[in-house]
């Protein structure tokens, strides 16, 4: 497997497991249409939650969650909103959430950042 989609998965499964432990539960993972994909779509109570996963093995490039630009933002809104569209459920309350995981030596680092893209 290519290096990156393994940091990718490896990443996504430690995310689920995360949300897991602080309660969430999962409905989704890797859910895709033809706009893109969305990592895991979870439960918090009744607000349902689309979370982006990103996941760094290093941070030659800077922390994973510097990685979500503008036009990503966007792009997850629009997912969140055609998932929502599909499921017939108009009126659910819903927010994007960034996990984002620091990999290397030792155990992983993980930053859960709530709410993360406005709409």
């Amino acid at each position: 497997m290519d290096p990156r989609k393994q940091t990718g998965r490896q990443g996504e499964d430690i995310a689920a497991s995360f949300l897991t432990g602080k309660g969430y539960r999962l409905i989704e993972r890797n859910w895709r249409c033809p706009g893109g994909e969305l990592d895991i779509i979870a439960a918090d109570g009744d607000t349902l939650v689309f979370v982006e996963v990103r996941a760094r093995s290093g941070l030659r490039f800077g922390p994973a969650e510097e990685s979500i630009t503008p036009a990503k933002q966007i792009r997850l809104i629009e997912l969140a909103q055609t998932y929502l569209q599909e499921k017939a459920m108009p009126s659910q309350r819903w927010r994007i959430d960034v996990v984002a995981i620091q990999l290397g030596r030792g155990l992983p680092q993980i930053n859960h950042i709530e709410n993360a893209v406005g709409w």
